[in-house]
Protein backbone atom coordinates (compact mmCIF):
# COMPACT_ATOMS: atom_id res chain seq x y z
CA UNK A 1 0.00 0.00 0.00
CA UNK A 2 1.52 3.60 -0.71
CA UNK A 3 3.04 5.34 2.34
CA UNK A 4 1.61 8.81 1.73
CA UNK A 5 -2.16 7.95 1.32
CA UNK A 6 -1.66 5.71 4.53
CA UNK A 7 0.58 8.70 6.57
CA UNK A 8 -2.47 11.07 5.52
CA UNK A 9 -4.94 8.86 7.03
CA UNK A 10 -3.37 8.44 10.06
CA UNK A 11 -3.25 12.25 10.35
CA UNK A 12 -6.66 12.89 9.99
CA UNK A 13 -7.50 9.68 12.76
CA UNK A 14 -4.84 11.85 14.63
CA UNK A 15 -6.81 15.28 14.28
CA UNK A 16 -10.10 13.35 15.01
CA UNK A 17 -8.79 11.69 18.37
CA UNK A 18 -7.60 14.79 19.41
CA UNK A 19 -10.68 16.31 21.42
CA UNK A 20 -10.86 13.39 23.47
CA UNK A 21 -7.40 13.40 24.22
CA UNK A 22 -7.92 16.75 25.14
CA UNK A 23 -10.55 16.08 27.48
CA UNK A 24 -8.13 13.08 29.11
CA UNK A 25 -5.50 15.52 29.48
CA UNK A 26 -7.99 18.40 30.99
CA UNK A 27 -9.36 15.18 33.37
CA UNK A 28 -5.95 14.44 34.70
CA UNK A 29 -3.55 17.63 34.82
CA UNK A 30 -4.00 18.42 38.03
CA UNK A 31 -1.18 18.53 40.67
CA UNK A 32 -0.86 15.73 43.21
CA UNK A 33 -3.59 15.58 46.02
CA UNK A 34 -6.38 17.19 43.92
CA UNK A 35 -9.62 15.56 42.90
CA UNK A 36 -9.51 15.07 38.79
CA UNK A 37 -11.03 17.41 36.61
CA UNK A 38 -14.12 16.32 35.83
CA UNK A 39 -16.07 19.19 34.82
CA UNK A 40 -14.99 22.66 34.10
CA UNK A 41 -14.52 24.75 37.50
CA UNK A 42 -16.45 27.82 36.41
CA UNK A 43 -19.10 26.78 34.85
CA UNK A 44 -19.25 22.77 35.49
CA UNK A 45 -19.71 21.80 32.15
CA UNK A 46 -18.33 18.06 31.32
CA UNK A 47 -14.90 18.15 29.74
CA UNK A 48 -14.94 14.95 28.00
CA UNK A 49 -14.42 16.92 24.24
CA UNK A 50 -12.56 19.72 23.84
CA UNK A 51 -12.35 21.88 20.49
CA UNK A 52 -8.89 22.98 18.92
CA UNK A 53 -9.36 26.17 20.87
CA UNK A 54 -8.64 24.64 24.06
CA UNK A 55 -11.31 26.37 25.97
CA UNK A 56 -14.92 25.16 27.70
CA UNK A 57 -17.49 25.12 25.30
CA UNK A 58 -20.23 26.24 27.45
CA UNK A 59 -18.22 29.58 29.31
CA UNK A 60 -14.94 29.92 26.95
CA UNK A 61 -12.46 29.47 29.99
CA UNK A 62 -9.09 27.88 29.51
CA UNK A 63 -9.05 24.34 30.07
CA UNK A 64 -6.38 21.54 29.45
CA UNK A 65 -3.61 22.45 26.76
CA UNK A 66 -2.65 25.31 24.65
CA UNK A 67 -4.49 25.62 21.45
CA UNK A 68 -3.59 23.63 18.41
CA UNK A 69 -1.20 21.81 20.63
CA UNK A 70 -2.87 18.28 20.92
CA UNK A 71 -4.03 18.75 17.47
CA UNK A 72 -0.46 19.08 16.02
CA UNK A 73 1.38 16.28 18.45
CA UNK A 74 -1.77 13.82 17.87
CA UNK A 75 -1.36 13.95 13.96
CA UNK A 76 2.87 13.89 14.29
CA UNK A 77 2.39 10.86 16.30
CA UNK A 78 -0.12 9.03 14.26
CA UNK A 79 1.75 10.06 10.95
CA UNK A 80 4.77 8.80 12.36
CA UNK A 81 3.16 5.18 13.95
CA UNK A 82 1.78 4.83 10.31
CA UNK A 83 4.98 4.77 8.94
CA UNK A 84 6.27 2.71 11.31
CA UNK A 85 4.07 -0.35 11.43
CA UNK A 86 3.65 -3.25 9.85
CA UNK A 87 1.71 -5.62 10.23
CA UNK A 88 -0.51 -6.91 12.88
CA UNK A 89 1.61 -4.78 15.88
CA UNK A 90 0.03 -1.51 14.15
CA UNK A 91 -2.72 -1.95 16.83
CA UNK A 92 -0.40 -2.01 20.05
CA UNK A 93 1.79 0.75 18.59
CA UNK A 94 -1.82 3.19 17.56
CA UNK A 95 -2.78 2.34 20.87
CA UNK A 96 0.66 3.58 22.67
CA UNK A 97 0.66 6.40 20.82
CA UNK A 98 -3.03 7.65 21.57
CA UNK A 99 -2.36 7.47 25.25
CA UNK A 100 1.31 8.39 25.11
CA UNK A 101 -0.20 12.18 23.57
CA UNK A 102 -2.70 12.31 26.62
CA UNK A 103 0.42 11.21 29.29
CA UNK A 104 2.85 13.28 27.60
CA UNK A 105 1.01 16.62 27.96
CA UNK A 106 -0.15 15.96 31.37
CA UNK A 107 3.47 15.04 32.74
CA UNK A 108 4.61 18.20 31.13
CA UNK A 109 1.80 20.31 32.69
CA UNK A 110 1.60 19.04 36.28
CA UNK A 111 5.08 16.57 36.10
CA UNK A 112 3.16 13.20 37.15
CA UNK A 113 2.06 9.92 35.13
CA UNK A 114 -1.29 9.03 36.39
CA UNK A 115 -1.38 5.16 37.21
CA UNK A 116 -4.38 4.96 35.43
CA UNK A 117 -3.51 5.95 32.58
CA UNK A 118 -0.24 4.15 32.72
CA UNK A 119 -2.10 0.78 33.86
CA UNK A 120 -4.22 1.59 30.27
CA UNK A 121 -1.57 1.92 27.93
CA UNK A 122 -0.28 -1.35 30.13
CA UNK A 123 -3.13 -3.30 29.67
CA UNK A 124 -3.53 -2.68 26.04
CA UNK A 125 0.07 -2.80 25.19
CA UNK A 126 -0.04 -6.64 26.41
CA UNK A 127 -3.44 -7.45 25.23
CA UNK A 128 -2.87 -6.09 21.66
CA UNK A 129 0.83 -7.43 21.35
CA UNK A 130 -0.56 -10.69 22.37
CA UNK A 131 -3.42 -10.63 19.23
CA UNK A 132 -0.49 -10.06 17.23
CA UNK A 133 1.73 -12.41 18.24
CA UNK A 134 -1.09 -14.94 17.61
CA UNK A 135 -2.06 -13.69 14.64
CA UNK A 136 1.75 -13.91 12.98
CA UNK A 137 2.37 -17.24 14.65
CA UNK A 138 5.30 -16.21 16.81
CA UNK A 139 3.78 -16.27 20.37
CA UNK A 140 7.59 -16.83 21.82
CA UNK A 141 8.13 -13.47 20.45
CA UNK A 142 5.78 -12.10 24.26
CA UNK A 143 8.50 -13.77 26.13
CA UNK A 144 11.08 -11.08 25.06
CA UNK A 145 8.31 -8.81 25.09
CA UNK A 146 7.92 -9.17 28.84
CA UNK A 147 11.71 -9.71 29.39
CA UNK A 148 12.06 -5.91 27.90
CA UNK A 149 9.50 -5.10 30.08
CA UNK A 150 10.76 -6.15 32.88
CA UNK A 151 14.34 -4.86 32.30
CA UNK A 152 13.60 -1.30 31.83
CA UNK A 153 10.58 -1.08 34.69
CA UNK A 154 13.34 -2.06 37.43
CA UNK A 155 15.81 0.03 35.95
CA UNK A 156 13.30 2.98 35.58
CA UNK A 157 12.17 1.91 39.44
CA UNK A 158 15.72 1.95 41.14
CA UNK A 159 15.85 5.61 39.53
CA UNK A 160 12.36 6.23 41.68
CA UNK A 161 14.26 4.38 45.03
CA UNK A 162 16.92 6.88 44.35
CA UNK A 163 14.08 10.06 44.21
CA UNK A 164 15.59 11.02 40.87
CA UNK A 165 12.20 10.02 38.69
CA UNK A 166 8.91 10.42 39.54
CA UNK A 167 6.36 7.13 40.22
CA UNK A 168 4.78 6.77 37.18
CA UNK A 169 7.78 6.64 35.34
CA UNK A 170 8.68 3.29 35.51
CA UNK A 171 5.34 1.76 35.22
CA UNK A 172 5.02 4.01 31.66
CA UNK A 173 8.84 2.90 30.64
CA UNK A 174 7.95 -0.79 31.53
CA UNK A 175 5.16 -0.60 29.13
CA UNK A 176 7.07 1.22 26.65
CA UNK A 177 9.82 -1.62 27.15
CA UNK A 178 7.56 -4.09 25.86
CA UNK A 179 6.48 -2.89 22.99
CA UNK A 180 9.91 -2.04 22.00
CA UNK A 181 10.66 -5.53 22.94
CA UNK A 182 8.48 -6.72 19.94
CA UNK A 183 11.67 -5.55 17.44
CA UNK A 184 14.53 -6.91 19.26
CA UNK A 185 16.77 -5.74 21.82
CA UNK A 186 18.64 -3.40 19.64
CA UNK A 187 15.67 -1.14 19.37
CA UNK A 188 14.69 -1.31 23.54
CA UNK A 189 18.19 0.18 24.10
CA UNK A 190 17.59 2.61 21.51
CA UNK A 191 14.89 3.63 22.74
CA UNK A 192 15.70 4.38 26.43
CA UNK A 193 19.56 5.35 25.22
CA UNK A 194 17.06 8.02 22.92
CA UNK A 195 15.46 8.81 25.95
CA UNK A 196 18.04 9.57 28.18
CA UNK A 197 19.55 12.04 24.89
CA UNK A 198 16.70 13.62 24.26
CA UNK A 199 15.51 14.51 28.17
CA UNK A 200 19.41 15.54 28.69
CA UNK A 201 19.40 17.88 25.66
CA UNK A 202 16.01 19.43 27.22
CA UNK A 203 17.77 20.21 30.33
CA UNK A 204 20.86 21.72 29.07
CA UNK A 205 18.73 23.87 26.71
CA UNK A 206 16.70 24.81 29.38
CA UNK A 207 20.06 25.82 31.79
CA UNK A 208 21.35 27.63 28.26
CA UNK A 209 17.95 29.66 28.74
CA UNK A 210 18.02 31.00 32.08
CA UNK A 211 21.83 31.65 31.70
CA UNK A 212 21.09 33.72 28.85
CA UNK A 213 18.68 36.00 30.79
CA UNK A 214 20.52 36.38 33.87
CA UNK A 215 18.69 34.27 36.08
CA UNK A 216 19.82 31.15 38.45
CA UNK A 217 19.91 27.93 37.09
CA UNK A 218 18.47 26.26 39.73
CA UNK A 219 16.49 22.56 39.77
CA UNK A 220 15.44 22.15 36.12
CA UNK A 221 12.52 19.60 36.86
CA UNK A 222 12.62 17.69 33.62
CA UNK A 223 9.40 15.65 32.76
CA UNK A 224 10.86 11.95 31.77
CA UNK A 225 7.85 10.87 30.41
CA UNK A 226 7.03 12.72 27.28
CA UNK A 227 10.94 12.04 26.65
CA UNK A 228 10.50 7.90 27.25
CA UNK A 229 7.65 8.34 24.78
CA UNK A 230 9.38 10.44 22.60
CA UNK A 231 12.50 7.73 22.59
CA UNK A 232 10.48 5.22 21.57
CA UNK A 233 9.24 6.41 19.06
CA UNK A 234 12.27 7.54 17.63
CA UNK A 235 13.31 4.04 18.26
CA UNK A 236 10.68 1.93 16.13
CA UNK A 237 11.60 5.53 12.99
CA UNK A 238 15.09 4.43 13.04
CA UNK A 239 15.06 0.21 13.02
Amino acid sequence: MPVVPVVAAAVLVGLLAAPPLRGLIAYFAVPEGEPWCGACPLCGRAVRLLPPSGRCPGCRGRLGAGAGTVEAVAAAVAAGVAYAADGPVAGALGWAGALGVALGFVDGRVRRLPHRLNLSLLAGVAALLAVAALAEGRPGVLLRCLLAALAIGAVLELAVWARALGPGDSPLGGALGGLLGWYGWSVVLGGLFAAVVLAGLWAVLRAAAALLRRRPVRGLDVPVGPFLLLGALTAVLAR
